[in-house]
């Protein structure tokens, strides 16, 4: 997949993991990079483009947690028990700030929490490269990010489906097979 330089994100990196094997900022910075201009292409849907426009620089954090963090997190915004390998925390303006009103400062996209430990065994369980893993958690948060979301099975089928493509771009294999 040819990625547009203009779209290039910031991406501000964290990391609270002592864990090895982590993605570096290069690598994470083209998924993020890679999952948005899938999702800008995406002739699926031209309304959703259109409502989550590209439009300048966009900015995001990827923060990269141990289980306890995650597992903590994962009970407070979603009540549910345990570490999940990845959340998404979809930016929003502060009250009383309209989205127009921050002009011409970057588009700030929101957060994404990558569990590491979760993710390198989720990988060894389906025996998949640790990378292709990463990459797959990395886009499929930028996907919710985008607004994207699998709750019925129609919007999970074209999701899944916008993930395929984008790691297929990448050179990933497809992650749901």
């Amino acid at each position: 997949m040819i990625v547009d330089k203009a779209m290039t994100p910031v991406v501000d990196l964290q990391l609270a993991t002592e864990l090895s094997g982590v993605p570096d900022q290069g690598q994470l910075q083209c998924w993020v990079a890679a999952a948005l201009a899938g999702d800008a292409h995406d002739a699926h849907d031209p309304d959703h483009n259109l409502a989550h426009g590209l439009a300048g620089t966009t900015e995001l954090t990827i923060r990269i947690v141990d289980q306890a963090e995650s597992a903590e997190l994962n009970r407070r915004y979603r009540n549910r028990a345990g570490p999940t390998n990845v959340l998404s925390f979809p930016f929003e303006p502060p009250p009383g700030i309209e989205a127009k009103a921050l002009g011409e400062l970057p588009r700030l996209l929101g957060d994404l929490v990558v569990c590491a430990p979760v993710v390198e065994r989720e990988a060894a369980e389906q025996n998949k490269p640790a990378a292709s893993h990463w990459a797959h958690m990395v886009v499929h948060g930028i996907l919710h990010l985008r607004g994207h979301d699998h709750i019925d099975s129609a919007d999970a089928t074209r999701m899944e489906a916008l993930e395929t493509a984008i790691l297929r771009g990448l050179g990933f294999p497809p992650p749901y097979e």
